[in-house]
């Protein structure tokens, strides 16, 4: 197994190392209630934050020394819908996001994934465009806010963030919403030819 591979299948390991630890007893507004579970959830927090760093180094290196494989090309796509799966459940359980945004983002995910192996199996590649990448960059800030405001990272709640972090999620709801009907839209031609 060669390097890009180990980060992918260590990212997963962390995913479920992060889901135990921040599962330890469930904190809002008074961390000092329960000291023990706070710092678990703050070491949760930033296995989370190094989990997603890999996301990135993985596919870097891959690229850039050639060690593109099919275990690569299955597991990191894999790997990130388990991360982001488990990273906004999580956030609705602590109260920093609101359940329908891990419902859109998690529908999306799996729309579009199962939109990529019908287009797999019809030879068709379906790459990630710029509005899907944008995505993926808002979802990921939206991961490190609330879970900044989950642990009170610098004294941060929910509340302190105030109408920009709730317009936020409303607008990382709609371009996720918008980004998944765009593959939909532009092949269309993969699923109604012979409906």
């Amino acid at each position: 197994m060669n390097l890009p591979n180990k980060i992918t299948v260590t990212r997963i390991a962390l995913i479920f190392v992060f889901l135990c630890l921040a599962s330890v007893g469930k904190i809002n507004d008074t961390i000092e209630t329960n000291a023990f579970a706070y710092w678990l959830h703050f070491a949760a927090y930033w296995i989370a934050a190094f989990a997603a760093c890999t996301d990135f180094v993985d596919g870097w290196i891959a690229r850039k020394y050639d060690l593109v494989t099919d275990f690569g090309a299955l597991m990191d796509p894999l790997a990130d819908k388990i991360y982001v799966a488990t990273t906004y459940i999580m956030m609705v359980y602590a109260e920093t996001v609101p359940a329908y945004l891990a419902v859109i983002i998690i529908s999306r995910e799996f729309m579009v994934t199962g939109l990529r192996t019908l287009a797999a199996k019809k030879g068709v590649v379906i790459a990630a465009d710029k509005l899907g990448k944008i995505k993926t960059i808002l979802q990921f800030l939206i991961i490190g806010v609330s879970g900044a405001c989950w642990i009170n990272l610098g004294g941060i709640t929910r509340a302190d963030a105030g109408i920009a972090y709730e317009v936020t999620l409303i607008v990382v709801a709609i371009i996720t919403v918008i980004s998944g009907l765009s593959y939909f839209v532009r092949y269309k031609s993969l699923y109604l030819e012979d409906a």
